[in-house]
């Protein structure tokens, strides 16, 4: 039996238990933990530029390769955002001038203008006037080369182009190692000193590839330019190009060079194959070009603007602006190199093993200089000299070529 005492005792214990378990504070919760923002890269600072581009955007030639170079542009610079204005031509955009673009791009924010096309040589050269601090760049003129004929620039504004004449000797090359007729046309845009020295480049390339290569009579090559007027068709002003290509293929020429804008050589070109013609065609400006008739492409030469693009908005975005003229030959390394190269050739698919090995020796020979076209003797189309024997043309010679050549066959004016 539990004593008295025990049972005493028992409850002061338990009595000094529950005093000392109220008097304990309970524990503390732990503070909550404070959630961790993301280190967030600042925003890159938003730049415009402008581009005005003679054509449709999406015409898969000047334009095109113009626009493309402003998409490089933008995936290359952050913030860089292109703000463009297509088809300005009197056919689309009758009365409307370039200084009038000019000054609406700036009231979006344009920092810097490219005006792509020698039709806007005389345009660019007053809006760069009228805005004397924004950097402008007219592809192809002339106004900023100080030994030129025509250097009359302000300071803000500058010239590039491609050595493209590279790019037509190497179609020439191509056209006169398919030819089976020895009938080569090609379809000319309007007459100026940039359009005779490119025609001639591919005149040059035919016949050397015709005599060299093919070990053919040069007397047995015809080369035959007809002009449109223009860049492209604008109907009621120009020829139609669909019917000069026509004209071409329906009279032996086997081979047609596009020098405009636009691919309608190639177009009709495939249509005649279809027929059963076998014909072939070089377009011309876009990388892309032959995908609107592959089975009758030879290659095309193209443009490749995005290096001469991005040198122009990184100095103007970091504010290093000066002027310069640029005549931007191929890397020829690689010619095809997208970040290096301004000018590039891509095979077709219709070119032979064998003239694509030929055409492989002709561009390694224009690349270590054997090969030198622009080179004397060679007379103008009215029989005077051009280049005694030996000469070497100068850039400037080359720029400014006043006629054609002798063997080619078109007016030089």
């Amino acid at each position: 039996m539990i004593s008295k005492r025990l049972v005493n005792l028992m409850a002061l214990f338990l009595i000094s238990a529950l005093l000392l378990t109220a008097c304990t504070p309970a524990a503390t919760p732990a503070a909550p933990t404070a959630a961790v923002e993301p280190t967030k890269a600042p925003a890159a600072t938003e730049f415009k530029f402008g581009l005005i581009l003679v054509g449709p955007y999406n015409d898969h030639g000047w334009s095109e390769a113009h626009y493309q170079a402003g998409k490089y542009i933008e995936s290359k610079i952050p913030g860089a955002k292109m703000v463009y204005v297509d088809n300005v031509n009197p056919g689309a955009k009758p009365g409307v001038t370039v200084p009038q673009l000019v000054d609406d791009l700036v009231g979006q924010g344009v920092k810097i203008v490219f005006t792509t096309s020698d039709d806007f040589k005389d345009g660019t050269l007053e809006a760069a006037i009228k805005h004397p601090d924004l950097p402008i760049v007219n592809v192809s003129g002339d106004h900023a080369w100080k030994d030129g004929k025509d250097f009359k620039a302000p300071k803000n504004l500058s010239n590039f182009m491609g050595r493209m004449e590279y790019g037509k000797m190497i179609a020439g090359c191509a056209a006169a190692l398919t030819s089976q007729t020895g009938k080569i046309g090609y379809l000319g845009p309007l007459i100026n000193d940039e359009t005779r020295r490119l025609t001639a480049s591919a005149y040059l390339g035919a016949r050397y590839c015709w005599t060299e290569f093919a070990k053919k009579d040069a007397a047995a090559l015809s080369f035959k330019v007809t002009w449109i007027g223009f860049w492209f068709n604008i109907p009621g002003q120009t020829l139609d190009p669909t019917k000069v290509a026509d004209d071409f293929y329906n009279n032996g020429y086997d081979v047609v060079l596009s020098g405009i804008d636009t691919t309608e050589a190639l177009v009709e070109g495939g249509k005649m194959a279809q027929a059963g013609k076998k014909v072939w065609t070089i377009p011309y400006d876009y990388e892309d070009a032959c995908k609107e008739a592959e089975a009758i492409c030879l290659g095309v030469p193209y443009f490749n603007w995005g290096p001469s693009y991005l040198k122009a908005v990184q100095m103007a975005a970091d504010g290093k602006w000066a002027q310069y003229w640029d005549w931007n030959a191929p890397d020829w390394a690689n010619i095809n190199n997208a970040d290096t190269s301004a000018v590039g050739f891509i095979k077709g698919q219709a070119l032979s093993a064998d003239a694509a090995a030929n055409v492989d020796k002709f561009i390694k020979g224009l690349a270590d200089g054997s090969i030198a076209l622009f080179k004397g003797p060679l007379n103008f189309q009215d029989g005077s000299a051009f280049l005694k024997d030996g000469e070497a043309a100068t850039d400037l010679q080359v720029w400014y070529l006043s006629q054609l050549l002798q063997g080619m066959e078109g007016p030089s004016k």
